[in-house]
């Protein structure tokens, strides 16, 4: 049995987002994603289902060019669609991408 720390994992940016996944198996992929004050991650179309827990700070996300407002504690879980999320304060996420 293996318990993960999201608050200690450390995590690369965007083009290292790879090396962010910290479990994996045939049905889903789970990452820690953290953004710095003023980070962006660019527009990306998943071809999955997704979900997004911020564990710290806050974070906009945008799917479809819909945007919200996500903050700590708060899940937000899409179907396959073209998503995007930028912070102006800095923010740690779980994402999790869902196989279909």
């Amino acid at each position: 049995m293996k318990i993960y720390d999201l608050m200690d994992l450390e995590a690369q940016g965007y083009e290292q987002r790879q090396v962010n996944v910290f479990y994996q198996n045939d049905t889903f992929k789970t990452r820690v994603i953290v953004l710095e004050a003023g980070g962006k991650i660019p527009a990306c179309q998943m071809d999955s289902h997704v979900l997004f827990y911020v564990v710290q700070g806050s974070v906009e996300i945008t799917r479809n060019g819909e945007t919200v407002m996500m903050k700590e504690n708060q899940v937000f879980i899409t179907e396959p669609a073209t998503v995007s999320m930028e912070s102006d304060s800095g923010a740690r996420l779980m994402g999790i991408q869902i196989k279909a």
